[in-house]
């Protein structure tokens, strides 16, 4: 199979079994497309869906994005996970509102040296959008690569990558680049699956390496498997009525900028804590059941620990690092999905809670 037959048979395919009516497809701006490219990293399309239809309606364009309060932002992406996603857009819309006058670039180089913009999702703005000629090569597109050229090895190594880049490259077509890069990306989420590829439906099948070697399975090589590392914390879910008292998380690190519950050291010393960081001691305190939580890197296990305090005694004001939470008119804040679902944990259990 020629590069040029590979395209053409994937173009045909998509003209007839295509996704055609994504909500980012519909007037796909740079802007709207980055925003979409960004939020599908490590995510679903259907997950996607409805939080690109809030994040549009909140921030239409990227003066709405870069003069949006970054608490507002990390809201609209609460629950979607890898946060840093959302502190990067925030940080390159700035950028670009302020040195390209809300315009986005362009050029690639200068797309891939704003924050959290690689090549490949650079490379997807501009073919997207503007049909310019770049390759990309996300999760879809190297499963895809992989298999029908039989490239072994883990894609995460350079050496693998360079290949299935050189590949990308190769089989990008001059025209009707949007479209291809579309497809492309429909292929592999649509057919050629991580699990059970229905290969039966593949456009390429033909000349496709692994369905010829019987190795399906093989391709894309996988990571070397090794036991993610187990974390544990205690959180202290401060409350009083239907407040609830939560701290701003350093910027760096696990839900970076996002708001939690405070981490003291040791269930032993909660009591203290809450006196001496709050001024308010308890006067109920519950242990709930342990939650678990998995990140790529490590799991997370959480001791949630409710603590009733006497909030007309704390001499705590919301600031910028620290809030007292409204469950019942709760503010727009980033929260994590734990979190969030220990504070609705919370709030149904507020009723056989005591006021004091």
């Amino acid at each position: 199979m020629t590069h040029a037959s590979f395209a053409e048979r994937v173009l045909a395919w998509y003209q007839a079994h295509g996704r055609k009516d994504l909500p980012w497809q519909k007037n796909p701006t740079p802007y709207r497309v980055w925003i979409s490219e960004v939020m599908l990293q490590q995510t679903q399309v259907a997950t996607v869906v409805p939080y690109f239809q809030r994040f549009m309606a909140s921030f239409p364009d990227v003066a709405a994005l870069a003069n949006a309060k970054i608490d507002d932002v990390l809201h609209h992406w609460s629950g979607l996970g890898y946060y840093a996603r959302a502190r990067n857009l925030h940080k390159t819309a700035v950028l670009i509102h302020q040195d390209f006058s809300g315009e986005f670039p362009s050029d690639i180089e200068r797309i891939v040296a704003l924050p959290g913009i690689g090549r490949s999702t650079a490379g997807a703005i501009l073919a997207l959008s503007n049909n310019q000629r770049h390759a990309i090569l996300d999760g879809n597109v190297k499963r895809v690569l992989a298999r029908f050229h039989a490239v072994d090895g883990y894609p995460g190594t350079s050496s693998v990558a360079r290949k299935l880049w050189e590949h990308a490259q190769d089989h990008t077509p001059r025209e009707r680049v949007a479209e291809y890069t579309q497809a492309i990306m429909d292929l592999g989420a649509t057919v050629c699956t991580r699990t059970k590829p229905d290969c039966g439906s593949c456009p390429v099948v033909i000349d496709c390496a692994a369905h010829a070697s019987g190795k399906i399975s093989e391709y894309p090589g996988k990571r070397v498997a090794t036991r993610k590392p187990l974390r544990k914390t205690h959180m202290a879910l401060i409350h009083e009525g239907g407040a609830i008292y939560l701290e701003r998380r350093p910027s760096r690190g696990i839900w970076g900028g996002l708001w939690s519950f405070p981490e003291p050291g040791s269930a032993d010393e909660l009591a203290a804590w809450c006196e001496s960081q709050i001024g308010a001691s308890p006067v109920e305190i519950e242990r709930w059941d342990i939650v678990r939580h998995s990140f790529t890197h490590f799991d997370l296990e959480i001791a949630p620990i409710a603590m009733r305090v006497q909030r007309s005694s704390s001499r705590v004001e919301d600031r910028d690092d620290r809030v007292w939470y409204d469950m019942d008119s709760p503010q727009k804040l980033g929260i994590a999905a734990p979190v969030s679902g220990l504070i609705q944990k919370m709030k149904e259990m507020k009723s056989h809670v005591p006021n004091g």
